[in-house]
């Protein structure tokens, strides 16, 4: 596929990272774009990475070779909608929203989904808005794209390879094994977090259990500090695979309460031992039940011998790296690579090392 000309409805953290990105890689391909304030515009224009210096119409966008959709999941499918009588047969459309179902019934409905593929760049959440767009949110990040069985094949792989060329780790499925694996992964924690903390908070009559809180109830909680606008739009619009996660989680969790009830400490084991095993091979960082890890993050070009000036500044200054490694799932933490350390001074000294070459996050 020859992307010539691409276009961009919504230009904030995430789309902003893909076009500047993509002029990154692409400096000879025409990028345009339209925001919800003319200032984001501006601030684009004036990086040299859109062409264009107002806000556009949609129908400008009808020469486009390929249109990015990064406004809410409700605003993307009005966006499809209005696109469907204005874009040429062989532009495709892709969006960046973290639910699939939706917007791919949608394209479906209107009969555009042979010109449709869902995108989900798993990464950048912490921090909204165009300014904080970098042309190293997707490095090594996964970015699922969902398709139907009218998207031709070819232009599948084009895309996937596309995709793949500024930095992204890419992988394909159908949009409800994409809404039920972040359902699981993802949404349903969010809400057994919220919970527990909502749990908690009411059976803290007198501010016991709060004074107390401390290591496994911060770590396992932590994410119910995410905004609450955000996963209020999400249980609305991946209902049908969040309720399917549920229940099949209350069967796993009824596991744990039967072996209790029937002091079964065999059984007990078992499951805690699975969950240890499965828990202990998953590549992200270790939060849990466990002590804190000192640990840090920070943005790096993906590029040869990176990583290896990072390790060599630190052992220049005596500090030693207990674990280090490139973060791929990003959609709610920040920075390409997690270094952890073996102690608490360590971690401060290293960032502090670190932090006037590259952008660091706690």
């Amino acid at each position: 596929m020859n992307f010539s000309q691409i276009g961009f409805i919504g230009l904030g953290l995430i789309g902003g990272s893909i076009a500047k990105t993509i002029q990154k890689k692409y400096s000879e391909t025409k990028i345009i774009a339209t925001a919800n304030r003319q200032s984001t515009i501006d601030e684009a224009y004036s990086d040299g990475v859109i062409d264009n210096s107002v806000l556009l119409d949609i129908e400008d966008f009808s020469e486009c070779d390929v249109i990015f959709l990064c406004s809410p999941v409700k605003y993307n499918i009005s966006y499809l909608k209005e696109l469907k009588n204005i874009i040429k047969p062989t532009c495709l459309v892709t969006d960046v929203g973290s639910v699939k179902g939706d917007i791919t019934s949608a394209a479906i409905e209107i009969g555009i989904d042979n010109q449709f593929i869902g995108g989900h760049p798993m990464a950048g959440a912490e921090s909204t808005g165009y300014n904080n767009a970098t042309t190293t949110l997707l490095e090594n990040a996964y970015y699922i794209l969902t398709y139907t069985d009218k998207i031709d094949g070819s232009i599948l792989s084009d895309f996937d390879k596309f995709i793949s060329s500024l930095g992204a780790i890419t992988m394909t499925m159908p949009s409800q094994k994409h809404d039920f694996a972040v359902a699981c992964i993802s949404h349903l924690p969010h809400i057994i977090s919220a919970s527990l903390v909502n749990y908690v908070n009411e059976a803290d009559d007198d501010g016991t259990l709060k004074t107390i809180a401390a290591g496994g109830f911060r770590d396992i909680t932590r994410i119910s500090s995410s905004s609450p606008t955000m996963w209020q739009h999400i249980c609305a619009t991946n209902k049908d695979e969040i309720l399917n996660a549920y229940k099949l989680y209350i069967e796993s969790l009824n596991k744990f309460v039967e072996a209790v009830e029937n002091s079964d400490e065999a059984k007990t084991f078992e499951l805690f031992t699975n969950a240890k095993n499965y828990r202990d091979n998953l590549p992200v960082k270790n939060n849990g039940l466990i002590p804190s890890a000192f640990e840090f993050y920070l943005d790096l070009e993906d590029e040869a011998g990176n990583i290896a000036t990072v390790a060599t500044i630190l052992a220049k200054e005596n500090i030693s790296i207990k674990n280090i490694g490139i973060v791929h799932n990003r959609e709610f933490e920040q920075g390409v690579l997690r270094i952890e350390t073996y102690d608490d001074k360590s971690m401060r000294d290293a960032i502090e090392i670190l932090k006037y070459k590259y952008k660091i996050y706690k």
